[in-house]
């Protein structure tokens, strides 16, 4: 079966939707510091208002609503420190007020100290040798410098939505609302596999003929970046009645999704591909490059989804399958940038496949990185997005416009992107 890049995005959407049983899931209830990355399962409404009680939003001195208006020297009451609760404020006084401090009954503006004369705080040595007073402005205008309670968010207002992915300043608001515990979307959880006789593991000797496996660690790497929970099976070899015995053993329930890599190709010894003849699983070939060869369907009522074997075709197919889907099913991760640049260089594609270049951009321009062939992790390493030339465009010019995917950090290094340039021109592509 053939299908194009976004028949396919269609069909593993769905799969998981439909098949994971990951909506039925109950929420997990975590603490602030653990929520970090997760996404909320149901709406947080504010328990207090934020903030609670008017406050001060400058060091300086608290006015009484009489005595705006009016130049006038105001004698020095008792100082408000944070954290306090202060007596009501008379009028022809003013009191000392620190940033944060509840304002006292009375008071209708704050005026900063370095607007008053003096221009610095009485000492209480001060105080001690009798009454002294403070000189405003007479152009304070109601409401200066006071924060009002619930100015931020009014108690029993939502102050996030369920499916909100929690950051550092999400978290930072659930925590000034007095929250301490939120219920979030479970983490989806992936059994991941791969096969190959070729493949060892990394860190054990490399006997003739073998390569060692990067695909688990990349993709285990890269779920673990969207957010995904990863268990990782043993390596397993290209016998297809040990993977069938390994599908066998996975229990309904006890994952959302089996991943697979390598082995579904039209080679002689395509291990998933024979070891699934009789199921239900769809072995197509999509109009992509690289990473054209996808399978999908259910094990055991469980989802599969089956990736090529080289590890650049890997990656891309997680980036433009599975990583949207997650993102569209579990609200984590949040959604890869999508820009428009400049090619720095001219390219070459298949006119009838989305082919799928590695890049490094910066400031609207991108440089290709390696070539095409999807065993090139040194220059998938070297990029820092994802290079997009869509099905029916053979070739492109220096100059022209394309779309591109960030899957890494823009270098801040003005120079990154003309040495690079510099290296391709040389011959690496």
């Amino acid at each position: 079966m053939r299908r194009t890049v976004a028949e396919h995005q269609a069909a593993v959407t769905g799969l998981l939707r439909w098949s994971s049983g990951y909506d039925d899931s109950p929420p997990d209830v975590l603490g602030l510091s653990a929520a970090l990355g997760r996404t909320l399962a149901e709406d947080i409404h504010a328990p207090v208002s934020v903030p609670p009680f008017d406050n001060s939003q400058m060091d300086g001195y608290a006015v009484h609503a009489a005595d705006l208006g009016a130049a006038s020297a105001l004698v020095v009451a008792d100082a408000i420190p944070a954290g306090s609760v202060p007596p009501g404020l008379e009028a022809g006084t003013a009191a000392p007020i620190m940033t944060g401090a509840m304002l006292p009954a009375g008071a209708a503006a704050v005026v900063p100290i370095e607007r008053a004369e003096p221009p610095q705080f009485y000492s209480a040595a001060d105080r001690l040798d009798g009454e002294v007073t403070v000189q405003l402005p007479a152009d304070i205008e109601a409401g200066l410098f006071v924060r009002r309670a619930g100015s931020d968010i009014a108690e029993g207002d939502v102050a996030l939505g369920a499916g909100t992915l929690l950051g550092p300043a999400q978290l930072g608001l659930l925590a000034a609302c007095g929250v301490g515990t939120v219920p979030v979307r479970p983490r989806f959880r992936v059994l991941l596999l791969s096969t190959g006789d070729e493949v060892a593991e990394p860190g054990a000797p490399l006997a003739p003929g073998t390569i060692y496996d990067a695909n688990t660690t990349l993709l285990e790497a890269a779920l673990g970046d969207a957010g995904a929970e990863v268990s990782r099976h043993r390596l397993l070899g290209d016998d297809p009645a040990v993977l069938r015995e390994a599908f066998d053993a996975i229990t309904e329930g006890s994952t959302h999704l089996i991943l697979s890599t390598g082995g579904i190709s039209q080679g002689a010894y395509e291990v998933v591909k024979q070891a699934l003849a009789d199921s239900s699983v769809e072995f197509s070939s999509v109009a992509m490059q690289p990473g054209g060869p996808q399978a999908h369907g259910t094990i055991s009522g469980i989802p599969f989804l089956g990736f090529p074997g080289n590890p650049v075709s890997a990656l891309v197919s997680f980036e433009m399958f599975l990583r949207p889907a997650l993102q569209q099913l579990t609200g984590s991760p949040a959604p890869r940038l999508v820009l428009d640049a400049v090619l720095v260089d001219a390219a070459q594609s298949p006119a009838a496949k989305h082919q799928v270049r590695r890049g490094l951009y910066r400031n609207g321009k991108v440089v290709l990185v390696g070539g095409p062939d999807s065993h090139l992790l040194h220059a998938l390493a070297s990029s820092n997005c994802l290079v997009h030339l869509p099905e029916g465009v053979a070739s492109l010019q220096q100059g022209d416009h394309v779309e591109v995917t960030l899957i890494g950090p823009v270098p801040a290094d003005p120079f990154a992107v003309e040495e690079l340039l510099v290296t391709e021109v040389a011959g690496t592509d």
